[in-house]
């Protein structure tokens, strides 16, 4: 049997070029018979030895490619403008034909390990950054609309021809955020059935994804399929998780003719799908908490105070620096509800601030409002508000002043009661400042709870001003570290004889924040009680909610 030019008797490679080859080089004939190989090939493939079938010497990947070879139709021959990758052992090969003058071809063996890890490492960091652009991208938003959009554009953007991302169905309606490769999201809210897709309805309740090709491309309905979309090639459907509920589903698509999805590109979508199902989930608890914190605020924020019965009724309230709208100062103003009788003004301070300070002012206006018919008994209502503040979990305090107020001809008949709380001060109508004569007990802190009651009768232009030691305990001044103080307050109080009773709140409300600067400061509330300089019937002057609260 003859050889090749080129080759020895003993089946090696003879050609210097192809025996001195740092990579593996193999010779087969058209039938796919092993005519030579040089060293480097005999370690490889030791089986692949001269006259040895290539289907049995081989992987099966190789000899495929042979077989797979343009029948040689004559001429010079030479290297074939194709490639073939697969495994032998434990590295991945590139094999790259040269077909020789005779129809033979020369099979070079190049070790493409190294570069398929480079590749690797190049998709695996490219992803990584993906990731982390799309957790920054959802970071900077927590509105849900938005989170959905964001999803659907970079998911079209990166992982498919078009995405949409679904979330739980509101009523018959299911919002969908769509969009394509190229194109701006559009949200549509339409009565459709999730059921009737394979694997959605699932994945929006957060069960596993059902896997690409187990779901029918051609049974994808109308709604699912972008406008001018095309054909559907391949749909990978994903749950998108949320804390502890789901937060939607996220849908990708590809058009016919381009690569189907991959199991690797399928479990990528889902990381993808974990960090927007996150962000949008916090976007709806944040919603949500949104929405529960303003129906609260409509109760706890203050109001503007007006005249009721003849009296004049103004109040300020500014929480601390560290809480942007409520705190543990209010007041409520309970008008009367049967002529003759007295309105009741509560103004108070809970000890601490914030949020926790807040819920313990909503319990105890709730308890004042239940004892309003006990209102001519200040000692009374103070004693039951000290039982259910003692009954409650509540650990904290509050001090509390109570006014019972009516008018009476051209004056103002006040009834005033202290719970720990700083004396109210009265304005005369010389501008003399004084004390009311009113003590007690703070309430929630000690099973019994005393009071000694003042009586003031205001005449016109004169006021009688309720307030918390946010006030007096204000430090500013010129060193920074001085409080207000009473003194201080009082002098202020001094030069505002006759003044109507808004004009006193904010008289004291000006100092005080020229006082403070930019400095830390408590909670802070102030109501004025006055009697008009004019008379004016007993009814109201004005339109008011029955309760006013800081």
């Amino acid at each position: 049997m003859g050889y090749p030019s080129g080759r020895s008797g003993t089946g090696a490679v003879s050609d210097p070029l192809w025996a001195g080859a740092p990579y593996p080089v193999l010779i087969a004939d058209v039938e796919g018979t092993v005519l030579a190989r040089n060293d480097a090939a005999g370690v490889l493939l030791p089986v692949a030895t001269p006259g040895a079938s290539l289907a049995d010497a081989v992987p099966a990947w190789l000899a495929s490619a042979h077989h797979a070879l343009p029948s040689p139709g004559g001429g010079s021959g030479g290297a074939v403008d194709t490639a073939s990758v697969g495994e032998i052992g434990e590295s991945r090969f590139q094999a790259r034909p040269s077909v020789r003058e005779d129809g033979s071809v020369v099979w070079w063996l190049v070790d493409d390990t190294d570069h398929r890890m480079r590749d690797a490492l190049r998709v695996e960091r490219e992803r990584a950054a993906f990731l982390t652009e799309t957790s920054s991208a959802l970071q900077s938003s927590l509105n849900l609309r938005r989170c959905m959009e964001v999803t659907a554009q970079l998911a079209a953007e990166r992982l498919a021809d078009s995405a949409l991302v679904i979330a739980p169905a509101r009523g018959r309606r299911l919002p969908v955020v769509t969009c394509v490769r190229g194109g701006i999201p559009t949200l549509s809210q339409d009565p459709v059935d999730p059921d009737g897709v394979p694997g959605l309805g699932e994945a929006l309740r957060g069960f596993p994804p059902v896997p690409s090709r187990w779901i029918d491309p051609s049974s994808a309905p109308g709604w699912l399929v972008p406008e001018g979309f095309g054909e559907v090639g391949s749909i990978v459907i994903t749950a998108l998780p949320g804390h502890g509920v789901p937060a939607g589903a996220l849908v990708l698509l590809r058009r016919s003719g381009t690569a189907t999805f991959t199991e690797e590109e399928e479990a990528f979508a889902r990381l993808f799908a974990a960090r927007s199902g996150a962000a949008m989930s916090a976007a709806r608890l944040y919603a949500e908490q949104h929405a529960i914190t303003e129906i609260l605020m409509r109760e706890l924020l203050p109001p503007a105070l007006h005249r009721i019965s003849g009296v004049d009724f103004a109040g300020g309230y500014r929480p601390s620096a560290d809480h942007e709208r409520i705190g543990g100062d209010f007041y409520d103003v309970h008008p009367a509800t049967v002529e003759g009788e007295a309105s009741l003004v509560a103004l108070g301070d809970v000890c601490g601030k914030g949020l926790e300070a807040a819920v313990l002012t909503g319990k105890i206006r709730n308890t004042l409002h239940a004892l309003l018919p006990l209102a001519d008994d200040h000692q009374r209502m103070l004693g039951l508000l000290n039982t259910a503040l003692l009954n409650s979990h509540n650990t904290r305090f509050a001090t509390l002043v109570l006014a019972s107020a009516i008018r009476s001809g051209s004056s103002v008949d006040l009834k005033l009661t202290s719970a720990g709380h700083p004396h109210p001060l009265i304005i005369r109508g010389d501008g003399t400042v004084t004390d009311a004569d009113t003590r007690g007990t703070l309430v929630g802190a000690m099973p019994d709870v005393f009071a000694h009651s003042a009586s003031v009768t205001l005449a016109p232009g004169e006021a009688c001003v309720l307030y918390t030691d946010g006030i007096t305990e204000a430090r500013g001044g010129p060193m920074g570290d001085a409080m207000f103080g009473e003194a201080r307050l009082k002098r202020a109080l001094a030069g505002c004889a006759g003044m109507p009773a808004e004009g006193i709140v904010e008289h004291v409300q000006m100092l005080v924040a020229q006082w403070l600067g930019n400095r830390r400061h408590d909670d802070m509330a102030v109501v004025v009680i006055s009697a008009p300089r004019a008379p004016h019937p007993s009814t109201a002057n004005g339109h008011t909610r029955d309760r006013y609260t800081a």
